[in-house]
């Protein structure tokens, strides 16, 4: 090794400072400085100078965005301050009515002692009032300036003529993104953590990095001790189309929508992979130590927005500072316009109240601060017409009717399809091909036909019925009267076998890697694969006569086929596709059963047995193992080697005598970060514990979620204890 000397250790820093200057210009001030190719090519020099001198590396380097190895798992960590989600309002009264829970009544002023820096000061003596490091004499005529209102303190009847103190508002688009907690020591970023629950996110420092948009370092010389920066993770649309069409070509399924696409990105364990997919990063508050700085003093949102520039952040510049709700309806009402030019999606406007003295006095309820609010765009609805009905047909055989639409532009992207759900929802639409219909997307996610405008009906119009014969392999389909699904029942139907290898690969289950939507598609219509258990008996050979399949690209799915033999036994039942058995419920079944021969050979009775496992569940899983073709199917994942029994044969009953859910009642209430509403029940009822569907006083624990509802507002007049879902993970033993 070449010996490190001062002007190389000098030059080195000199490429750092170029470089970082360069990347702050182009990703934060989005106005380059520096032409493609000579930044590639001064980041290649860093790179071969630090690879040369290990001793040069330092975090902030522009070299240390991407880690070198995937990570094996996201640790949990608590959150310095918690993320509290936001209210949410959707129209301007509802904001009017937030801001008269905001303002200051006077009532509050009359007859009282108006305290200003914690102490009290009587108007009508001679003591000087000291407001904004100015002396005011409260025996004179002098007015008193407060938030941009004079009151006459010698008056008091001026009081009188006040109802509210005039307040003035930090308005911001809402980032349809994911929120990011950002931590900073002594000016350099320690860690990157995703919002969770709230209180307990999971650490993904290491994907933060790769955001270009995020400094490593705080463009300032003498940092506070520690910065808490809060900010929301997004990508833009042109980005995120990119992205799905790369995956269509690979076969792979699409994102729904940017917001999943983002959150599904950094929670990549391959910090390579999440760089790939540029994301970008809006900052919108910070949080400094008190006294650590002389940015302690600032004392409004707005200047915490111009903080957060100078520290080198991104900050939304459609940003607005209104001194009235009417300023801020006007704000609202013009971005409902134009945010379609917009390059990202947004779903509303954050509004907070500009003063960060009175946002601490107002503070927080348990789930919002009471100083902001999201005023929210209606869900954009959209007449189309429908040319077409088709009919899906999924891995358990249900049929799902699809309209098939003149394309338009609905919140951002093309829709040109749109679920109807099942026969009863057709029914009650009383559709027709050729009507036209109002589209809307469910959550901005997922398109829907909200309603049929009966009245343009031309008298071509044709109704649409549901078919009696599956659309894939011509079998009669079923309805079972307590279903409002229509099913296809045989098991050979080419469209059941594609849903159950997209299942059988999926990250959940085997997780084969390569094997996606388009290569199933090949498989199944080439006749190599008729069975998920022929996946095991591909040769290199069989995959490179398929369309696009190279030697290189065939010998890497043989080789994920083969890996995924050695997924564990629960994995491989939730695999298997049998109805009602998630992974959850595969997990308590295979603690029960440690082989497929017991659980095979276990009678409704016995699987019922296992707590968190009910009687539909048992007689699913009894009717799967008593099917010939699947027992088969069995047999020949046995003598693939497929793993298909546990070491850990740990009876769930025993786990349940210790546990603290025992004999206690939950009610489950709003979306749940990680676990679905059936796994948290699961995961109870296996503890012990009992789950209801409704709030009363013999309710031990509410567990809340996001958008949680009347039940949360039962559970506070009842003074029912409620749980965050890190909180009841805690309860049960679980990381």
């Amino acid at each position: 090794m070449a010996k490190l000397t001062p002007e190389i250790e000098q030059y080195t820093q000199q490429l750092r400072e170029k470089l970082q200057e360069a990347g702050y210009a182009y990703y934060v001030l989005d106005n380059p400085i520096m032409e493609d190719a000579v930044y590639d090519r001064l980041l290649r020099e860093l790179q071969e100078l630090e690879t040369q001198y290990p001793q040069l590396i330092v975090p902030d380097s522009p070299t240390q965005r991407v880690g070198e190895k995937p990570a094996t798992k996201f640790v949990s960590v608590k959150h310095n301050i918690p993320l509290y989600s936001l209210e949410n309002a959707f129209n301007i009264q509802e904001l009017k009515s937030w801001q008269e829970r905001c303002a200051i009544q006077k009532s509050k002023f009359k007859s009282q002692k108006l305290e200003v820096k914690s102490q009290n000061y009587d108007s009508t003596e001679s003591q000087k009032l000291e407001v904004k490091s100015q002396n005011y004499d409260s025996t004179e005529s002098q007015k008193l300036e407060v938030k941009s209102q004079n009151y006459d303190l010698s008056d008091e009847s001026s009081y009188e003529e006040i109802d509210l103190i005039t307040l003035d508002y930090v308005c911001e688009l809402k980032i349809d993104g994911s929120a990011l907690a950002l931590t900073y020591e002594n000016g350099l970023l320690v860690r990157g953590a995703t919002r969770g629950d709230g209180i307990m996110g999971e650490d993904i420092t290491q994907n933060v990095k790769t955001i270009n948009s995020i400094p490593l370092k705080l463009k300032i010389d003498n940092p506070p001790p520690r910065v808490e920066v809060r900010g929301e993770a997004f990508l833009s649309i042109n980005v995120f189309e990119n992205i799905n069409a790369e995956r269509e070509k690979n076969g792979e399924a699409l994102f729904a929508n940017p917001r999943n696409a983002a959150a599904g990105t950094l929670r990549q364990l391959d910090s390579k992979i999440v760089a790939q997919r540029r994301l970008d990063f809006f900052a919108y508050t910070l949080y400094l130590e008190e006294n650590s700085s002389e940015f302690s003093q600032v004392s409004t949102q707005w200047e915490y927005l111009e903080l957060l520039q100078k520290l080198g952040f991104k900050v939304n510049p459609n940003r607005q500072l209104c001194s009235s709700i009417d300023e801020v309806e006007t704000y609202y009402q013009y971005w409902d316009k134009e945010r379609k030019n917009l390059p990202y999606l947004t779903d509303g406007v954050v509004v907070k109240l500009n003063s960060l003295p009175l946002q601490k006095k107002l503070g927080f309820t348990q789930k919002f601060p009471r100083w902001a609010i999201a005023l929210k765009y209606p869900a954009e609805e959209i007449p189309t017409i429908v040319q077409a009905v088709t009919v899906q047909v999924g891995r358990t055989g249900a049929l799902t009717p699809v309209a098939e639409l003149k394309p338009v532009q609905l919140a951002g992207t093309t829709v040109q399809r749109a679920s109807l759900h099942n026969s009863d929802r057709l029914a009650e639409l009383d559709l027709h091909i050729g009507d036209t219909v109002i589209v809307r997307k469910a959550g901005e996610i997922i398109p829907e036909v909200v309603r049929v405008l009966a009245e343009l009906r031309p008298k071509t119009a044709k109704k649409f019925q549901m078919p009696t014969n599956c659309p894939e392999c011509s079998q009669p389909v079923v309805k079972p009267t307590d279903e409002a699904v229509t099913r296809c029942i045989n098991a050979s139907c080419p469209a059941i076998l594609r849903g159950s290898l997209i299942h059988w690969s999926s990250r959940g289950a085997l997780d084969i890697n390569g094997l996606g939507e388009k290569l199933v598609q090949q498989l199944v219509n080439s006749g190599l694969v008729k069975s998920v258990a022929d996946l095991y008996n591909l040769t290199i050979e069989d995959l490179t006569t398929l369309e696009r399949m190279g030697e290189k690209s065939a010998s890497k799915l043989v080789e994920a086929i083969a890996i995924s033999k050695a997924q564990p036994w629960e994995r491989v039942l939730y695999g298997l596709g049998i109805r009602h058995v998630g992974s959850v419920n595969a997990e308590l079944l295979t603690q029960k059963f440690a082989t497929v021969a017991k659980l095979g050979q276990a009678k409704v009775s016995d699987i019922e047995s296992v707590y968190g496992i009910g009687p539909e569940i048992a007689q699913s899983v009894e009717e799967w193992f008593g099917v010939p073709a699947n027992q088969n199917l069995v047999a020949r994942l046995e003598t693939a080697g497929v793993t298909l029994e546990t070491k850990d044969s740990t009876n769930s009953v025993e786990k349940v005598q210790s546990s603290l859910l025992v004999g206690k009642t939950f009610v489950l209430t709003g979306t749940l970060p990680s676990l679905k509403r059936d796994e948290a029940k699961s995961l109870i009822q296996n503890a012990g514990g009992k789950v209801t569907s409704s709030v009363s006083s013999k309710t031990d624990f509410v567990v809340v979620g996001e958008d949680a509802g009347s039940k949360l507002e039962k559970a506070e007049k009842l003074g029912v204890k409620q749980l965050s879902e890190a909180e009841l993970l805690e309860m049960l033993g679980e990381e």
